[in-house]
């Protein structure tokens, strides 16, 4: 059923498991002060007032415009209960990623509820589960921060900057460093997987310069180190779009390996054949990577 409420009486501590959109944002304030609110905020009520899960950006615009009070629909009188009701409706309400690993997070945490009993109460697998709790589990304080304020993009991080973690065992503090230097700098996600590629492979000077801020100059570098290719003979221009396609699935199919919707036994039979191929040549390949590798640096 849906109420008015006032703001004064809303618990807001869950806006950080939501991520912010300025461009959406910006939208909606316009459309609020001409129309008003119309969709309701949900949350759960509490002794005094009630705890907000949803619809935090209407809130943040109804402030702005100077607006005391909300429609409001009630998700129940227990927190737990309420995150499991949004998650269960999340396609709806288009959670995010990590907007889910958030609040599936604080299941396990602050209400000390097993995988086990999360995936259940959320017609979820413990997979689905599993996969959630591990992305928070291998981010810092600061680089959930960024991510979930917007100053850095959720996909560069996702699929660019997460995977170094595990093909080249970058540790948290240098991924910290990398996403905090690069916050906030309206950067396009082609320019932080650059920057990427030469923070993490590259030289020290190359870090240092992202360090400090200066993206400019490596930019600028990785832009002439890209036309220096057009000096390449056919065969050497065949074999850098090879790499790069290497790359690129590469961190496809790391980012595709813990998605619960892998699950038919069709598909574990023959991925379980053609992964074994690939294992077997791992040492051979990456031999003769690194020797070309190191040959490319002396030149």
């Amino acid at each position: 059923m849906v109420r008015e409420i006032e703001f004064s009486r809303l618990d807001v501590r869950y806006e950080r498991y939501r991520m912010r959109h300025r461009a959406v944002e910006a939208q909606l304030l316009s459309s609020i002060a001409e129309n008003g609110i119309i969709e309701p905020l949900e949350g759960v009520d509490i002794r005094d007032g009630h705890t907000l899960l949803n619809g935090f950006k209407r809130w943040r615009c109804a402030l702005k415009l100077g607006l005391k009070i909300a429609p409001y629909v009630s998700l129940g009188e227990d927190e737990a209960q309420g995150i499991v009701a949004l998650l269960r409706a999340s396609n709806d309400r288009a959670l995010s990623l990590l907007e889910q690993a958030g609040f599936v997070d604080e299941l396990k945490r602050l209400h000390q509820m097993s995988v086990t009993q999360i995936a259940e109460a959320l017609a979820r697998s413990k997979a689905w589960v599993s996969v959630r709790l591990g992305i928070l589990g291998e981010m810092s304080p600061v680089v959930r921060q960024k991510l979930f304020t917007g100053a850095f993009p959720v996909y560069a991080y996702m699929y660019t900057v997460r995977p170094f973690m595990r093909i080249n065992k970058v540790k948290p503090g240098e991924v910290e460093e990398f996403v905090a230097a690069l916050s906030g700098k309206n950067l396009s996600v082609r320019q932080i997987e650059q920057l990427a590629h030469g923070y993490f492979r590259g030289p020290e000077s190359f870090r240092e310069q992202i360090r400090h801020g200066n993206v400019a100059l490596p930019l600028e570098q990785m832009r002439r180190a890209a036309e220096a290719g057009d000096g390449c003979n056919a065969f050497e221009q065949v074999m850098l779009r090879d790499i790069e396609i290497a790359h690129k699935y590469m961190q496809r199919v790391m980012g595709k390996c813990h998605d619960p919707r892998l699950s038919t036994p069709a598909f574990h039979a023959q991925a379980h054949l053609l992964l074994a191929g690939l294992l077997g040549r791992e040492p051979a390949f990456f031999q003769t990577v690194r020797q070309l590798h190191d040959r490319s640096g002396q030149t």
